[in-house]
């Protein structure tokens, strides 16, 4: 059984062959894809931030939203950068959406990927420690936010408060109990991937990692995620951990299906470079009429490996083609692999 959600990076575009024409077409419509996949049966829905892009870029309103209007489906992103978070801001944003969601939320974090801009970071007000790169400073970043998600009293109170304080030293509010077990580190890496574990973070691995041993990049994710289970294990935590891996999949059920995706052009994975030191595998997408479908995912040892699945959607498709891509995956393909 497998957990089975989408993640949209919500794209928006002012041109006629698009769905999402403004960046309020793109939230409404988010809001409207989540109400549609739990109704469809699907269990989570998730969303990138994209600073300085025509995507979606402030998660937390959206989050709160989209909790407010469904009531079971997961709620995540996947992932925050890290980079451009204020800790102690973002603890009062994720507490105060969690619990509008009931406590539903699945927060994914990371140190971030190349942006829009040159270290964009540094027009939000942050800048690496002396002898720390920008990396460095998002980890930086994850592990206060993560230290405050214990809920520990930490700030000295002001002895003539405006209002009375409980005793001792307080916390920021609202605190929002059971959250610091939701919050996922999206490891690029093997080591990031163990380094996540050993902070208790669950694990999202998506369709890019560095190449780290130039083998296909289903077999390279499986690796990191074994990995990570391992140094969970040493790190003796007392639950078991998460653990997502994002595909583009896509069964072809009608021509227009076969008009989007079945061209045939992304079969195999690819290699680019996401800075100037860094060589990156990309994972391929999979489009194909369900029996063919299930036969390639079978092979797939990353998804066998995870827990959960991210279905990245086309989101400037619209909510109706969307839904109906989600569906189908869920209908015609997910039974016969045993995820449901």
């Amino acid at each position: 059984m497998k957990k089975i959600g989408f993640l949209s990076f919500g794209h928006w575009t002012p041109s006629s062959q698009s769905q999402t024409r403004s960046a309020a077409d793109t939230l409404l419509q988010s809001i409207e894809l989540a109400v549609a996949a739990e109704q469809l049966g699907a269990d989570g829905a998730y969303f990138r931030v994209h600073h300085f892009a025509r995507q979606l870029a402030s998660p937390f309103p959206l989050l709160a939203a989209v909790g407010a209007k469904t009531s079971r489906i997961e709620i995540g992103t996947a992932v925050i950068d890290m980079r451009y978070e204020n800790p102690l801001y973002m603890i009062e944003d994720a507490g105060a959406a969690d619990l509008i969601a009931g406590g539903r939320l699945q927060l994914g974090i990371s140190r971030g990927s190349p942006e829009q801009v040159i270290d964009g970071w540094r027009y939000f007000g942050y800048r690496p420690a002396e002898g720390q790169n920008d990396s460095d400073m998002g980890r930086r970043h994850a592990e206060v936010f993560l230290d405050l998600l214990t809920g520990q009293g930490f700030a000295q109170p002001n002895p003539r408060p405006m209002f009375p304080n409980p005793p001792g030293l307080l916390r920021l509010e609202p605190h929002s109990e059971g959250l610091r077990e939701r919050i996922w580190w999206g490891a690029g890496s093997n080591d990031t991937a163990v380094w996540a574990a050993g902070l208790g973070m669950n694990l999202q691995s998506s369709t890019l990692k560095n190449d780290e041993t130039g083998e296909a990049f289903h077999v390279q994710q499986a690796a990191q995620i074994r990995a990570y289970r391992a140094a969970w294990k040493e790190a003796g935590h007392a639950r078991e951990p998460r653990v997502s891996v994002s595909r583009s999949i896509f069964a072809l059920m009608d021509d227009r299906d076969r008009s989007y995706f079945g061209n045939g052009r992304e079969e195999g994975d690819q290699i680019g470079f996401i800075d100037e030191r860094t060589r990156a595998i990309f994972g391929r997408s999979y489009a194909a009429e369900p029996d063919i479908l299930i036969e390639q995912l079978r092979k797939d040892e990353a998804i066998a490996e995870a827990d959960t699945l991210l279905l990245t959607v086309p989101n400037q498709l619209g909510v109706a083609y969307n839904a109906h891509a989600i569906e189908a995956i869920l209908t015609h393909v997910a039974p016969a692999l045993g995820w449901r």
